[in-house]
């Protein structure tokens, strides 16, 4: 297990117009790589990201969504819808003066991510994980997503400590850290029942057709053994953007391979990485050429 208390990671609330958001940033100094959690848990997920070397190269930033983690419940819970969530991002990445980033958004956070690109978020390149790109609708989620009795989990406003166990396994596994079941305990059900409304109204842009005309790199990778995701579905999305011209798959990982397999996740999450800041150092050249 990894112990972040030895990581160099600067810890902030972030002032937003959807209350403050506690963050955690790493000290390193080239391009800035946004991590966007999912539903129920928070930003220590993340952690084996923030004590790697990644942490020491890339400036990683890991926020808390409103109603997880350190970061207080919504207002209102309309606040959870899913165009509300990206703005809250969007407004945390513009205080924090972050300027064009990766976004690597997990299971709910990658459906937040495609929505902060599609509000014009300062999105350079799009890498999701357990994130179906789903077009509007019932329909459209019953394509991308498989069905299941623990899949109402998701949409869940109160949990039994069976429930925390189960969302815990369904994410993570058999083996949950504690820390990360204390936080499914203390996440504001009132998110997961209006999330879920949320996506089955097709609130927000439709995600397939978002990231089929993404004019930025998009990476998809999931757990070769994700058991939540329709795989197959993601071999239909057609985009030219696709990072290796196709979707990755981790071996003897399933929802969270960033957690089950952080080595093989993070190789990739770096040379995604450094793949788009060099295109993105490179967008001024083609441009003056251009002109």
């Amino acid at each position: 297990m990894v112990d972040v208390s030895a990581v160099s990671i600067v810890e902030d609330s972030i002032a937003t117009p959807f209350g403050k958001l506690s963050s955690w940033r790493s000290t390193g100094r080239e391009f800035p790589i946004l991590l966007i959690h999912g539903s129920s848990v928070s930003k220590k997920v993340f952690r084996q990201q923030f004590a790697s070397p990644l942490g020491e190269r890339f400036h990683l930033v890991a926020i808390d969504l409103p109603g997880h983690g350190s970061s207080p419940d919504a207002r209102v819970p309309e606040d959870y819808s899913l165009p509300n969530l990206a703005a809250a991002v969007h407004a945390a990445m513009d205080e924090l003066r972050l300027g064009p980033s990766v976004v690597m958004g997990w299971s709910l956070g990658g459906h937040v991510a495609i929505e902060l690109m599609a509000q014009g978020g300062p999105v350079a390149g799009l890498m999701l994980s357990g994130t179906p790109p789903v077009n509007r609708g019932p329909l459209g989620m019953l394509r991308g997503f498989h069905t299941g009795w623990d899949m109402l989990l998701g949409s869940k406003a109160q949990f039994s400590e069976r429930d925390v166990e189960r969302f815990g396994q369904m994410c993570f596994g058999e083996a949950i850290p504690p820390e990360f079941l204390a936080d499914i305990r203390r996440a504001d059900g009132a998110c997961r029942a209006t999330f879920s409304r949320s996506m089955l109204r097709g609130d927000g842009a439709d995600q397939r057709l978002a990231i089929e005309r993404a004019g930025i790199p998009v990476a998809l990778v999931n757990g070769e053994n994700e058991r939540i995701v329709r795989l197959p579905y993601l071999n239909g999305i057609d985009t030219p953007m696709l990072w290796g011209g196709r979707s990755q798959l981790i071996a003897g990982a399933a929802h969270s391979p960033f957690f089950q397999r952080p080595d093989a996740f993070n190789a990739l999450l770096g040379r995604f990485a450094a793949d788009v800041a060099m295109a993105a150092a490179n967008a001024p050249l083609r441009v003056r050429q251009a002109s």
